[in-house]
């Protein structure tokens, strides 16, 4: 029986490489399509509470994986020498941005080495993490050729990006479209065959250069209208309007108008870091984006801007910055999620713990970050912590905060996410 028959039929054995955001929701997807799963991750914490049924994602509830766990559909491993069991393998690691904003690739290179030394002729292996166009054909697949595969005889090697949203409960690892596209017809069918089983639709593309373009254009169109809109909020502050009445009146217009929304910066774990991978590839083929540069360049700027809006409002106070006592409220870099990647809150307040100022931060879904070097432990929204405050700051407006108290307290609040505006009081200040 071929690889294309193995899958359809449910006799595959898939493989997903990084067991986080996108991996273990992916993983658990397969399981859940009849598959036999296994997963690997290099964090033997991660693997052991896989295989005790416990989740660490809140995307994937511990109802859904213990099941599959206890019924041997989904495992999860630190050995490779495992994926010479499988029949497919997804690797669904990191790629972020070095210091110098240029592409880290390392996670992949290592995750393609250690699967390369333990493949076995016939074998499908997709790259679904985040990267420049080119990456597939110029750096997997020599890989491959290196450890004696030829790919589209030997093995199969195709791109589908991940496309994952943390928290939406709309849309989910099932019935996001997937968009793939493979090395060859062969690696392509097989590919479409093995999304086939766990996602309702697949979107096949030429090559696995397009496959990669795709996701950058679509991370790129939010950062830059992001932008567009950060950028038009900084001009309605400076004019004295109400930027989010501005984006709600536009926004009832049926055509023409996409409404984005201002907020402390840029976070997550694609939209602040994908244009610098399109850029980057760009700069090296000597063509400029100017218009996506400037977009980052905009959104970086915002957390800075917000410090200073603070400092403005403790000024109002006679009161400094050095010594104020400033709450923030949410962490993570979008509501409802315990997600701190590329969080404009942290860069918020790190600028605040530079500049002197007494931190504390509550955030229902994070318990502990780290800044500057500190460990610093979420507190309660309670009335004698906010009135012990000299300003609070809501960063993200996780649908569990009980904003009714904020107001009651008589704190003066620098709202960004708009989460105030059914408590639109003299205290409080939108931007």
């Amino acid at each position: 029986m071929d690889l294309i028959e193995r899958i359809r039929s449910g006799q595959a054995c898939a493989g997903v490489v990084g067991l986080g955001y996108v991996g273990l929701p992916l993983a658990v997807e397969m399981a859940v399509g009849g598959l036999k799963v296994i997963g690997f991750d290099v964090q033997v914490d991660k693997v052991d509470a896989i295989n005790a049924g416990h989740s660490y994602i809140m995307d994937v509830p511990d109802e859904t994986l213990a099941p599959l766990v206890s019924e041997g559909r989904l495992q999860a491993t630190t050995d490779f020498s495992m994926v010479a069991e499988l029949d497919t393998v997804n690797i669904c690691v990191p790629t972020p941005l070095r210091k110098t904003k240029e592409p880290n690739l390392s996670f992949v290179i290592d995750a393609v080495k250690s699967i390369a030394a333990h493949m076995k002729p016939g074998q499908l292996m997709i790259l679904e993490s985040t990267t420049y166009p080119g990456t597939t054909e110029e750096l997997v697949l020599p890989m491959l050729r290196e450890a004696g595969f030829e790919p589209g005889r030997d093995v199969f090697v195709a791109f589908s990006p991940e496309r994952t949203d943390p928290g939406n409960k709309d849309y989910t690892t099932r019935n996001i479209p997937k968009v793939v596209g493979g090395h060859d017809p062969v690696a392509t069918e097989a590919a479409a065959a093995l999304y086939g089983r766990c996602i309702d639709q697949v979107v096949l593309v030429s090559t696995p250069r397009v496959a990669e373009m795709v996701k950058l254009l679509e991370n790129t169109f939010r950062s830059v209208n992001i932008a567009l809109v950060n950028e038009i909020g900084l001009m309605c502050d400076r004019f004295g309007i109400d930027v989010w009445e501005v984006i709600d009146a536009a926004a009832t217009k049926p055509f023409g108008f996409m409404p984005f929304y201002p907020g402390p910066g840029l976070g997550g774990h694609c939209i602040p870091v994908d244009p610098h991978y399109l850029t980057w590839k760009a700069r090296a083929e000597g063509f400029s984006a100017r218009f996506i540069e400037l977009a980052a360049e905009i959104n970086a700027e915002k957390p800075a801007f917000v410090v200073s809006r603070a400092a403005d409002l403790l000024n109002e106070q006679e009161k400094s910055v050095r010594g104020a006592a400033i709450l923030c409220l949410g962490v993570a870099y979008k509501a409802n999620t315990n997600d701190v990647r590329e969080s404009p809150a942290l860069d918020v307040m790190t600028l605040l713990l530079r500049k002197g100022a007494n931190i504390s931060f509550c955030d229902p879904y994070v318990d502990k970050v780290v800044l500057e070097g500190e460990p610093m432990s979420s507190v309660p929204l309670e009335d004698s912590v906010l009135r012990a405050a000299d300003l609070v700051i809501l960063l993200t407006n996780h649908s569990v905060f009980d904003l009714g108290l904020v107001s009651d307290s008589g704190c003066i609040v620098l709202d960004t996410r708009n989460g105030m505006k059914e408590f639109p009081t003299s205290t409080v200040v939108k931007i």
